[in-house]
């Protein structure tokens, strides 16, 4: 990962900073506890639905999905959306033999379908694995969308891991999986894309209570606990700061607005984004990966994601691809350079030739 100018990779935002003053803290507790508790309280559940470890969201989707394919051996079938954020893809097909794909079309707006999904599924499946808001759409699935998706996992009996850390930018506008079915409704999170909290590495789950008991059960069995420092560093946050991480979120409004407006005086064509810092346009380039790697980045010293990292459909084929995401998080608020980065952003489209 180069060092760059003008970088557009990140999907979280950053430059959060906080005094801690914690005073004296024994080191070896646990405070799984009181963060739970707190944590049941902001998403509406029971303290025993919440399952926290420091691995963060990705590594907690890793650990769940490892544990559900050893779970049931005759379930040896699983189904991840198609474009998807490629590790949750990644890490479905080192544990389940058999992988298929559920299509969220572009010309659909990729929009959820229970339909295409009922095609999909067997008596072997044993798990799906979507995200919402979309990964890399930003599209976000209603009640109706969930609670048709769940209604085919109950007939199939399979779990739904739903990866909503996208969310945290607007639970208002965004429904909770876990909320539509409880019993085979998995939701993972984290704080670290809405908040600049990265660092802590805390993941979030909401399960079931016996799912949760076997997870904590398969934390102990590997890396033996929870840091203790994460939990809690997370804990003095939302019960003393919630307000300034939702004030630090919000220095972004006016950036994404900045954005915006520069997408449509130019004519881009782009998907909205109602949570989250990142856009995903199309470019009048075939293959943005190449663009990226062999011109922008070192010959401007810009950097935005090429649209192919989500795009692979079948095995490890790198599917060309003409879009490209910005991502706003890298974008000090306090000190803005937009401008000046959108002007090099056009000069690196008009000086390409593939």
């Amino acid at each position: 990962m180069p060092q760059v100018k003008y970088d557009f990779r990140s999907s979280g935002i950053s430059y959060f900073k906080y005094n801690l003053a914690f005073g004296e803290v024994d080191l070896n507790a646990q405070y799984t506890e009181r963060l739970t508790e707190l944590l049941a309280h902001r998403y509406n559940v029971r303290p025993e639905n919440v399952f926290i470890s420091s691995e963060g969201a990705s590594g907690q989707n890793a650990r769940i999905i490892r544990c559900l394919a050893e779970k049931n051996r005759k379930k040896r079938e699983a189904i991840v959306e198609y474009p998807t954020y490629e590790p949750l893809l990644r890490q479905v097909q080192e544990y389940f033999p058999r992988v298929k794909r559920l299509e969220r079309k572009k010309s659909d707006s990729y929009r959820l379908d229970a339909e295409e999904l009922r095609k999909k599924v067997s008596e072997k499946t044993g798990l799906l694995v979507l995200t919402n808001p979309h990964a890399p759409s930003g599209a976000i699935a209603n009640v109706g969308e969930l609670k048709e998706i769940m209604s085919v996992a109950s007939e199939y009996d399979f779990y739904v891991l739903c990866d909503e850390i996208y969310a945290e930018f607007d639970r208002s506008v965004i429904p909770m999986l876990f909320s539509v079915n409880k019993s085979l409704g998995i939701v993972t999170t984290s704080f670290t894309k809405a908040y600049g909290l990265g660092g802590l590495r805390l993941g979030i789950a909401l399960a079931k209570e016996s799912l949760v008991k076997e997870l904590y059960s398969d934390v102990v069995n590997t890396i033996g606990g929870s840091a203790s420092v994460v939990q809690s560093i997370a804990a003095e946050l939302l019960k003393k700061d919630v307000d300034t991480l939702e004030k630090h979120k919000q220095k972004w409004a006016s950036i994404k607005r900045e954005t915006e407006r520069w997408l449509n005086e130019k004519g881009f064509r782009y998907f909205p984004n109602k949570a989250g810092v990142t856009y995903w346009i199309e470019l009048p380039i075939k293959d943005t990966y190449g663009w990226i790697n062999e011109h922008a980045i070192p010959k401007y010293s810009l950097a935005p994601v090429p649209g192919a990292f989500f795009l692979f459909k079948s095995n490890y084929r790198l599917v060309k691809s003409n879009m490209v995401r910005l991502g706003l998080g890298n974008v000090n608020p306090d000190n803005p350079n937009l401008v000046e980065a959108f002007d090099v952003f056009e000069k690196a489209l008009d000086t390409y030739s593939s």
